[in-house]
């Protein structure tokens, strides 16, 4: 939710890193549905779909479920445990328990952790991280987060304290730097987000089986330049970052920006909330959210 300072051009469609980012102006439309630019994505990812499609404004309208590579065969045990108990307040605390002695984040010298290597131990783990998300996402733990989405599902990351559009330029330097350094002598700590989101997943198939989307709030400022795609069915086609911020309450999205939009996020984009991990995390009513092309409106 950081301000972008860079100017729209009124009028005609702009490119910007070739023409497969494209952003119109707010009089543009496009006749079907654009795919994810090739820009914004890897050719591979770890999960079921390739990145064209789950990036793309069909999957938001249609979506189905994402599966990251082998975490639920590697963690069945505890899915199956997870599955026999009934209170959701139980579980969290299953999970929460499971995090620490998979990881050892409790006893780091299990994990390898010696005098000599103490001080420069990775302080990382998955709550230090979304909390850290929650106090500024364009730092080391944005960084981390921003990364493990990149390599989850092959969503490239389009800002980071600025704009990333050339990985020649400082800006993609200084998120790679950070990236690094967020995730040195971690313990795992990707694998940590992928049983997250995984739980994440699990405890809203559980609690909404019928359901596939979720209405949630996003302000933003310098809404002009922001990477637009067109226009469909009276919903401005953005291209959103690799992973955002969302809120549940119109009024507090519009505490972070000028402008605020609404839209139905697939349920399987949704990476982590409080409202699966209560008492947990900062941030009240805040999801985080994979990102792609989405169909928004302004309020």
């Amino acid at each position: 939710m950081k301000k972008n300072n860079s100017a729209e051009s009124s009028g005609s469609v702009a490119y910007d890193n070739g023409p497969d980012v494209c952003r119109v102006s707010d009089k543009e439309s496009v006749p079907d549905n654009p795919s994810l630019p090739a820009s914004a994505r890897l050719p591979i990812n770890r999960c079921n779909l390739p990145a064209v499609i789950l990036g793309s404004l069909t999957f938001q309208k249609h979506p189905s479920d994402l599966v990251i590579d082998s975490v639920a065969e590697l963690h069945r045990e505890f899915f199956a445990l997870l599955a026999r108990c009934d209170d959701p307040l139980e579980r969290c605390r299953h999970f929460h328990q499971y995090m620490i002695e998979s990881f050892r984040l409790e006893a780091l010298e299990e994990a390898g952790l010696t005098a000599a290597i103490k001080k420069n131990r990775g302080k990382l783990n998955y709550l230090k991280l979304i909390r850290g998300w929650h106090f500024n996402s364009d730092q080391i733990e944005g960084a981390v987060l921003k990364a493990w989405a990149e390599s989850r599902f092959g969503l490239l990351p389009r800002y980071h304290g600025a704009p990333i559009r050339d990985f020649s330029e400082a800006t993609y330097q200084h998120y790679l730097e950070q990236r690094a350094t967020g995730l040195y002598n971690t313990n795992a700590l990707e694998a940590q987000l992928d049983l997250v989101y995984t739980y994440t997943q699990s405890e809203l198939a559980r609690r909404f089986p019928d359901k596939t989307h979720y209405r949630l709030f996003r302000g933003v400022n310098g809404w002009q330049a922001h990477e637009k795609l067109g226009h469909k069915d009276g919903e401005t086609l953005v291209l959103l970052n690799n992973v955002n911020s969302f809120s549940t309450d119109q009024e507090r999205a519009g505490e972070f920006g000028d402008t605020v939009f609404v839209t139905d996020v697939p349920y399987s984009k949704i990476f982590c909330c409080a409202d699966v991990l209560p008492g947990k995390l900062q941030g009240e009513g805040e999801w985080l959210v994979i990102g792609g092309v989405y169909g928004v409106r302004e309020r």
